[in-house]
């Protein structure tokens, strides 16, 4: 069985970007020319569901600065019958990385470090990379996956645990338990967790979490080290990043259903997630938080993606001036570096391939993906509590996303 944590957002991103490329191969049984209206999406989209693996899932569709179409379906919570509505709130797994990015962006504007500032001018400990130990990492590695800092796929696993309180002898706790041995324990704070991975003496510190490669000269998607960044704003600006975000990002765009913590939401309008439809998994978080665990829904989302499309075509001012919506979505690497089959470069996290630009997400029980155009003229994201996790789930959603991709591309197209 493959790492359930870390490779398959990048099997989704491959597969988005090869169905972005190539729509006769996953549209064949979809007329373009019969979605014409937000209803006849609403028909297409409730067949695909209801021929997927999904208990519920949720779109939005968002074009000319508008939000042209939004819809949920299925089942937030199959055993209580629970609609899944856009309300509905679940984790959105390394979407959450956007997030860290717009509050990288926001303490840049801050005066509080720059892209070219040195890590180690920010962190209260000096942190080496011992294979190099005079390597500089800077803020731009780590926003752009090129630090160095690797992800250790048994440290990774050990960060994510079944939270106090959960009933682990359910067959959904087990398959995290004993399948891949989550247990169940308090989160460890951010500082505490980083501390264990990156200083020597750590329980999790090893080699193997750093590469042998200078900082800026080649790729490696890396959780961890976004989290690092998370934790650089929180070390430069003196306040807990949880707090920054909701503060800087969340309020001002009235993200009122947006958390990283579940018990700050409203646990009737919570998404069960699942392995399968017969399998509810328990409520587990990561300490590595800030990689993957706001916890968002359809509505809320939808004004997340709104502003950022905005801020691409230089029309929004919310949260950034023009240049930091820029900086987001700028070319920041050379170009060779990162992988060509996943994307042609990388902004502050985000991914820039061709005229899109997107960000996919993947945890158990949760499959995820965004996109919009770089003009910042359409855009759309699918949100489920599918798992896609291992070689067993991962393409039914892939057939549900390239299908859900299909429908909406051929109803913006008539927009």
């Amino acid at each position: 069985m493959k790492n359930f944590l870390i490779f398959p957002l990048i099997a989704l991103m491959l597969f988005i970007s090869t169905v972005s490329c190539d729509k006769d191969d996953v549209q064949p049984t979809i007329d373009p020319g019969s979605i014409d209206t937000p209803a006849d999406l609403t028909a297409v989209l409730n067949d695909i569901y209801s021929n997927s693996d999904a208990p519920g899932m949720a779109v939005s569709v968002i074009k000319n600065d508008s939000v042209l179409y939004q819809q949920s379906f299925g089942k937030a919570t199959i055993e209580r019958n629970k609609p899944y509505t856009n309300q509905t709130s679940q984790p959105i797994g390394s979407i959450s990385k956007t997030f860290v990015a717009a509050a990288i962006v926001k303490a840049i504007e801050q005066g509080y470090f720059t892209l070219e500032t040195n890590i180690n001018d920010i962190l209260p400990v000096e942190l080496k990379n011992p294979k190099i130990p005079d390597a500089v990492i800077k803020v731009k590695h780590l926003v752009t996956h090129t630090s160095g800092l690797l992800d250790e796929a048994g440290s990774y696993f050990q960060a994510y645990h079944i939270l106090p309180g959960e009933d682990i002898s359910t067959e959904g706790a087990q398959l995290l338990v004993g399948g891949f041995g989550i247990q169940q324990r308090e989160t460890m704070p951010l500082a505490d967790f980083l501390a264990s991975y990156y200083y020597p003496g750590g329980d999790l510190y090893s080699s193997e979490n750093f590469a042998s490669t200078a900082p800026g000269s080649t790729w490696n998607y890396s959780n961890i080290a976004t989290s690092l960044a998370a934790y650089l704003v929180e070390t430069a600006t003196g306040i807990d990043f949880k707090e920054y975000v909701t503060t800087n990002i969340l309020l001002p765009l009235g993200m009122t259903r947006t958390a990283y913590n579940m018990e700050e939401l409203n646990s009737e309008n919570m998404a069960e997630l699942y392995w399968d439809k017969s399998t509810p998994l328990p409520d587990y978080a990561n300490d590595s938080y800030p990689d993957g665990s706001i916890h968002t829904c359809n509505e809320d989302l939808a004004k997340f993606l709104l502003d950022m499309m905005k801020g691409a075509k230089g029309q929004s001012a919310t949260l950034f001036s023009a240049a930091g919506y820029k900086m987001l979505f700028e070319a920041l690497i050379p170009e060779g570096i990162v992988p060509e089959i996943l994307a042609e470069n990388q902004g502050v996290f985000w991914f820039l391939n061709g005229e899109e630009i997107k960000h996919d997400g993947s945890d158990p029980g949760t499959s995820c993906n965004l996109q919009f155009s770089k003009d910042g003229n359409s855009g759309y994201f699918l949100l489920t509590n599918m798992d896609a996790s291992t070689d067993i789930h991962d393409q039914a959603y892939f057939e549900l996303a390239g299908k859900v991709h299909a429908a909406v591309s051929a109803f913006i197209q008539h927009q």
